[in-house]
């Protein structure tokens, strides 16, 4: 039974994705919602969590960026900080699920604010760890 009702949830969770895809929602937007419980259902690794640390370079500071960065790592469920540099870049440290951090460095690297100009995006290797180190994304000052 149980396994007959995973299924289920599974099939329901691949009609809703073709739905969305069908609709238009590819990517991340102000729209769309993005919970990580139903994005990970049935597999293994929904309570897996990983960090990384990052620094993005170019014009970002004075645009806006660590608004932006936190309100894309909220929107993810990410944990973690950012903060400008005296070098002129931005650099913080990323928590969460795996799909959620790379969607994240995926828009370090190409979206940022607005009004950026992101040069590149360096991170650390994602590693696994047991716990979130962070209650919440947030921006240092």
């Amino acid at each position: 039974m149980a396994l007959q009702c995973e299924s289920i949830l599974v099939v329901r969770i691949f009609v809703l994705l073709s739905l969305l895809r069908y609709l238009g929602v590819n990517s991340l937007s102000s729209e769309k919602i993005y919970d990580q419980d139903v994005a990970m259902a049935g597999s293994g690794s929904a309570k897996k969590l990983f960090a990384c640390n990052f620094e993005v370079f170019g014009r970002v500071q004075g645009v806006f960026f660590r608004k932006y960065t936190e309100q894309t790592a909220q929107k993810l469920g990410l944990k973690g900080w950012c903060m400008n540099t005296k070098e002129g870049t931005v650099k913080g440290q990323l928590e969460g699920p795996l799909p959620q951090l790379n969607e994240m460095k995926h828009w370090l690297q190409t979206k940022g604010s607005p009004k950026s100009i992101i040069e590149k995006a360096e991170f650390t290797p994602s590693q696994e760890i047991a716990a979130a180190s962070f209650s919440r994304f947030e921006i240092r000052r």
